[in-house]
């Protein structure tokens, strides 16, 4: 018996995804054959929220696995960058803050996996008077 083509909707629309899907793993530089993809984070996004109010951003990140000696943070007052490492993984995460902040005034804390930085809100740019 003829298999009907009408039968199945949707084979074109998975050959046609799975094709791209080789196309594209063509190109890329990963051995997904290893833990190399897992070790470089490959495929994982650093979990981010950012609660802001009038007086302050506070910013959390998920960092499962992480020793607190191994976190570096930095501020320009626009962008936060986390930097850490487990035995299993590398962050690097540049986050940009809803509003400028006062990074001298910062606060950090981690417990069981959470990071927590906390940012006064930047004073808002005063009034030019012309004379």
């Amino acid at each position: 018996m003829r298999r009907d083509d009408r039968d199945e909707p949707f084979d074109d629309l998975f050959r046609e995804i799975e094709r791209m899907m080789n196309e594209m793993m063509n190109g890329a530089d990963v051995d997904f054959d290893s833990s190399s993809a897992v070790d470089s984070g490959f495929g994982m996004d650093t979990h981010v929220d950012i609660h802001e109010t009038d007086d302050e951003i506070r910013v959390v990140a998920d960092l499962p696995g992480v020793e607190k000696d191994n976190i570096d943070l930095e501020c320009d007052g626009k962008t936060l960058t986390i930097s850490a490492s487990s035995d299993h993984r590398q962050y690097d995460e540049r986050v940009s803050l809803p509003q400028r902040v006062n990074e001298h005034s910062a606060s950090a804390t981690y417990n069981n996996g959470v990071l927590e930085v906390v940012f006064e809100s930047a004073e808002r740019s005063s009034g030019i008077s012309l004379e």
